[in-house]
């Protein structure tokens, strides 16, 4: 029987693509491009979000 494992939530701002690269325009001398890596800020590279905590309400 399989088993049900809970679906990780995909990030909103990077849609689950956490890192890419991006061309300088230049190459390197064995021709290359050369890229920078840049990661999604708001989950830090993971591409998935954490559950938000449940708020308790608090009351007197």
């Amino acid at each position: 029987m399989p088993e049900d494992t809970p679906a990780q939530r995909v990030c909103r701002h990077c849609d689950g693509f956490p890192v890419v690269h991006i061309t300088t325009g230049t190459t390197s001398l064995d021709g290359r491009r050369r890229t920078l890596a840049a990661t999604c800020p708001a989950c830090k590279g993971t591409g998935t979000r954490t559950h938000r905590a449940a708020l308790a309400p608090a009351g007197r």
